[in-house]
């Protein structure tokens, strides 16, 4: 109920969108100067990629009969509370309240969201594999240890707990290679906003060694901390300086990725949570969109 109220209120949307001005404004008036067109050229394929590839990706790995209408408005909507979350869990936490609104168990609910982010690693680490970029050895160990810690916990659960655990299947195969597919889809649509963040900045680097500086700087993501200020971002902007980018250029281009963030996420979650919000004081039963 707390949750509900928190995200349903015009003052943290508000709030939001204070910071999701504050940020660029403060930051990219000291940062060299950046061209804007590239920028608008690696932003179109990641839209595509974080609005519509990772809601579909999530939906393949989540039981029930909810469509794409539904996934893609939650996972708008948890993008938003994430990026005003440190670690981006806000979205995590809310993907799970949205699935239990539908009146899958809890347990269920947290196996969906937490394959999906699983799948979400090791999707990039098979599109490094493909493209031939090799990731640093801690990320592949991150994966592998996030993986180990949810068996882990699985089994601790079911011999405390048994209540919590899902109670439908995994999910089949075939689900499960059409979530990486999407990944891997996902994966690309990064590698174009990055590209053109740096070109942003005037410099070039090939899409596969951009790549490996994200897939190098997600071992960082285990610290939570705010989006364009984490420790993630600065571990981003180290491994570019390594592939050669100046230091200003390697900070402009990342405060840019981190700033593009915000305006998807107001404009498409913020307006579903609001339809959300004015669509629940109508009598109707049930859980809207």
């Amino acid at each position: 109920m707390h949750l509900r109220s928190l995200v349903y209120s015009r003052t943290v949307l508000l709030v939001g969108l204070a910071v999701s001005l504050l940020v660029p404004a403060l930051t990219l008036p000291r940062l060299p100067h950046v061209n804007p067109d590239p920028v608008v050229l690696g932003v179109v394929p990641w839209l595509v990629g974080k609005y519509v590839l990772c809601p579909l990706r999530w939906r393949a790995l989540t039981p029930g009969h909810r469509g794409r209408w539904w996934h893609l408005r939650a996972y708008a909507e948890g993008e938003l509370l994430g990026l005003l979350t440190p670690g981006h869990v806000g979205s995590d936490v809310w993907r799970v309240h949205r699935l239990t609104r539908t009146g899958l168990g809890r347990g269920d609910a947290v196996l969906s969201v937490g394959t999906d982010r699983l799948v979400g690693a090791v999707g990039l680490v098979i599109f490094a594999a493909l493209a031939g970029t090799s990731l640093p050895l801690p990320f592949a160990l991150v994966a592998g240890g996030v993986a180990l810690l949810a068996l882990g916990a699985a089994f601790v659960v079911r011999r405390v707990r048994p209540d919590l655990l899902p109670r439908r299947p995994l999910p089949p195969p075939r689900r499960l290679a059409q979530a990486f597919v999407l990944s891997i889809g996902y994966q690309l649509t990064i590698a174009a906003l990055l590209m053109g963040t740096v070109d942003a900045t005037g410099h070039d680097l090939g899409p596969l060694a951009l790549l490996g500086a994200f897939g190098a700087s997600q071992v960082a993501g285990a610290i939570p901390g705010p989006n364009g200020a984490s420790p993630r971002d600065g571990a981003l902007v180290a491994a570019l300086v390594v592939l050669g980018i100046p230091w200003q250029a390697a900070l402009a281009a990342v405060t840019v990725k981190a700033a593009v963030a915000w305006v998807p996420a107001l404009t498409l979650g913020g307006v579903s949570l609001l339809l959300t919000r004015r669509a629940l004081r109508r009598p109707v039963l049930g859980w809207p969109g």
